[in-house]
């Protein structure tokens, strides 16, 4: 299982280093609010962070250096679910830079909750001892992000059209 679950938090964390890199002005100011730093600062936060996102998840996929990508993901993972928490109890209104697509609203709880699922993850997989991953070992993990993927979108309905829904 490890090497499913490591390979799943590869693709979250490459993508979000991707992401950081394509969106550039969107979450380097997203990157300044949660940190509440000065604008300024906005684009080296961001693309501190997609560099070591981008280490982290290569790391995962080596299975010598998986433990230390995984600890290396817990932190920022760990950091992120502060920020988010942080950022949610000011009740501040701001794009957190948490999905693919703009959302200007007051932080949820549910990219905290995300990001402190994430960190326990990567725990785990930097306990769990390492193996070379398969062809369907990465087609588990495709399977686990698209369900990720899935489940922010779903996050992101308000709850009065999950309401209606029912």
């Amino acid at each position: 299982m490890a090497s499913p679950l490591a390979l799943f938090l590869a693709v979250v964390l490459l993508t979000a280093a991707m992401h950081k890199l394509v969106a550039r002005d969107r979450l380097a100011a997203a990157a300044a609010r949660l940190a509440g730093a000065a604008p300024a600062l906005g684009q080296p936060l961001s693309l501190a962070a997609a560099a070591v996102e981008a280490g982290a998840g290569l790391a995962l996929v080596m299975p010598a250096a998986r433990p230390a990508g995984a600890l290396v993901a817990a932190l920022l993972w760990t950091a992120y679910a502060v920020l988010l928490l942080r950022a949610h109890r000011a009740g501040r209104a701001f794009d957190c830079g948490c999905s693919f697509g703009a959302q200007p609203k007051v932080v949820t709880l549910y990219p905290a909750k995300r990001a402190a699922v994430l960190a326990a993850l990567a725990i785990g997989v930097g306990l769990m001892p390492a193996a070379i991953p398969g062809v369907l070992d990465l087609f588990a993990a495709l399977a686990f992000f698209a369900l990720y993927l899935a489940a922010g979108e779903l996050a992101a309905v308000p709850s009065t059209g999950r309401s209606f829904a029912r």
